[in-house]
């Protein structure tokens, strides 16, 4: 935590400066920027106010410019500490097919060879297009 301060000035100059440049040429609505990583943390922990370490998969925070999505929209919403999905929940699979649906490639046929099996890359259960995000 008294790295973000620091860690945010470090990033938050550069990716404005590539969505401003992206824009100002005319490429954004064609680029779709996407900003991650593969797990969320778990917040703080009820009653000491102490930060958890470790990851979580019950909540993460991904955001996604230009490229057929919608500008300033928030999707989601976490409890107080972080730590769960209270509203607007997005599993990764589906975050995988909308990603792929703005690419222009049909998630549900979309698949790769292991072992011999196809696997889709929305996983088994497939993804569902998270539709309130785009534009």
């Amino acid at each position: 935590r008294r790295d973000l301060a620091a860690n945010c000035l470090s990033t938050d100059a550069p990716v404005a400066a590539l969505l401003d440049d992206l824009n100002q040429r005319g490429l954004l609505d064609d680029t779709l920027v996407v900003w991650g990583g593969e797990f969320g943390r778990p917040g703080l922990v009820p009653g000491d106010g102490k930060d958890q370490t470790g990851h979580s998969h019950r909540a993460f925070t991904f955001w996604l410019a230009g490229g057929g999505v919608k500008a300033g929209l928030t999707h989601g919403k976490t409890n107080d500490t972080g730590a769960e999905c209270v509203a607007g929940k997005v599993h990764f699979r589906d975050l995988h097919a909308t990603i792929l649906h703005l690419l222009g490639l049909d998630h549900e046929n979309l698949a790769v060879t292991q072992g011999g099996r196809n696997i889709r890359l929305t996983g088994l259960q497939g993804g569902k297009v998270v539709r309130d995000i785009l534009a």
